[in-house]
């Protein structure tokens, strides 16, 4: 039960809680909260996207897509969230380095107004090393897709 005391009621963890987590800020967070998360298993984290962000500068200005890249960042943030929830409150602040990204795949550009929901599934850990499966939704449909293995450290 004491891995459950460390989210909020339901899972839900806030925009306030994530940034005591992540040492991650604007303009580079890429989750606007946790919706739902089992603590050393899986976590649900939500990206918003909007127009204001700055990609969409360059990307594309006549026709604006979230680069894939980011989503994928989304997926390694919502990952470190649950790393960190999972280990407690010691691994607060530590960095989570992305160690390989395998298996990426695009199904369908996101784009300004989306809701994007990133369900990280562990899939193990040893040590300081975590493997994670990743899937990002918007409305049920697959967006992208990957598996990613990070470390924390100090």
């Amino acid at each position: 039960m004491e891995q459950k005391e460390r989210t909020q009621a339901g899972g839900v963890i806030s925009i306030e809680r994530i940034m005591e987590m992540i040492p991650h800020r604007y303009p580079f967070l890429m989750i606007d909260k946790i919706i739902e998360m089992e603590p050393g298993n899986y976590a649900i984290g939500v990206k918003n996207v909007s127009i204001n962000e700055q990609h969409f500068i360059g990307h594309f200005p006549s026709k604006p897509v979230m680069p894939g890249v980011l989503l994928i960042e989304a997926m390694a943030q919502t990952s470190a969230v649950l790393v960190v929830n999972t280990l407690g409150k010691e691994a607060e602040g530590k960095l989570v380095y992305f160690m390989s990204i395998d298996e990426a795949r695009f199904r369908k550009p996101v784009v300004p107004g989306d809701c994007v929901h990133i369900r990280v599934d562990k899939q193990q850990s040893r040590r300081n090393v975590w493997k994670f499966n990743c899937v990002a939704t918007v409305e049920g449909v697959k967006t992208a897709e990957a598996t990613i293995c990070a470390m924390i450290v100090d």
